[in-house]
């Protein structure tokens, strides 16, 4: 790699950091663009657990200095999803070459259709200015919610350490529709739950030779920038122009990886 690919990855990095923490999906950004530079798609999927992990680290920090930390549910949350995100890691370094390019794209088309799914119920949810009959008050869920709750950090957990891309937008939707808390607590848990399985995902890539440290140094620190840039805007709930803007780079991508050549 040379070295404006390091420049290029450190802006992408808070560009997907920012994104991360605000909804999800920063990781469909910065894997293609690793696999564009010339790595190899498993080796991509574990370089950018560096990256990961130091996001989530700043976000952590960047959340309790604006008072917003519940450890207690977070770390059972996390617990929850680490038994699926270390079995998720282990199948995630199996994948690698083209299947792992196709199997990637596909994620892309899936997680943009749901982006806009999403954003279409948004928007009719917030025309008739509907209120959530069930939602949790000050962050604290019933029991059955609870239960649930940690029963979808399973599945959660297996998606984000097989492949991580588009895990925020999992997460959100069992914080949120599950457990049936607010948003900016949906993302007080959210980067501390993947901070913990990426910790493990990352051990897993790292043990296989599947992590390349120089430049998933170069991302870390533009994720760990745009971690504590999205932790400080997540109240503003700013992640709206941001996407947008992501949309059609991220079906382009996706369309290269399904049809290289």
């Amino acid at each position: 790699m040379e070295f404006w690919h390091y420049l290029l990855l450190a802006v992408l990095g808070v560009i997907a950091g920012t994104l991360n923490v605000l909804a999800g999906g920063g990781s469909l950004l910065t894997l293609p663009a690793m696999v564009f530079l010339g790595l190899d798609g498993a080796v991509a999927n574990g370089t950018n657990r560096v990256a990961i992990l130091a996001q989530n680290v700043t976000a952590v920090g960047g959340f309790r200095s604006l008072g917003f930390s519940d450890m207690k549910l977070s770390f059972s949350l996390a617990l929850a999803a680490l038994p699926g995100g270390i079995c998720g890691a282990l199948l995630g370094t199996m994948v690698r070459g083209e299947l792992f390019n196709r199997v990637l794209g596909a994620v892309l088309i899936g997680v943009l259709i749901l982006m806009t799914v999403q954003r279409l119920l948004k928007a009719g949810k917030d025309s008739v200015s509907e209120v959530e009959p069930d939602a949790a008050p000050k962050g604290k869920p019933s029991r059955r919610r609870l239960i649930l709750g940690h029963l979808a950090m399973v599945v959660v957990g297996f998606y984000g350490g097989f492949i991580q891309a588009g895990v925020g937008f999992l997460l959100m939707a069992a914080l949120h529709r599950v457990l049936g808390l607010d948003l900016v607590r949906v993302n007080m848990h959210k980067v501390f739950i993947v901070g913990f399985f990426t910790l493990a995902a990352l051990i897993i890539f790292a043990s296989r030779g599947q992590v390349l440290w120089i430049p998933g140094l170069a991302l870390a620190i533009g994720n760990s920038i745009g971690g504590w840039i999205g932790s400080q805007l997540s109240v503003l709930k700013g992640e709206n122009w941001i996407r947008n803007a992501l949309y059609v780079a991220l079906f382009f991508m996706a369309i290269k990886l399904l049809w290289p050549g």
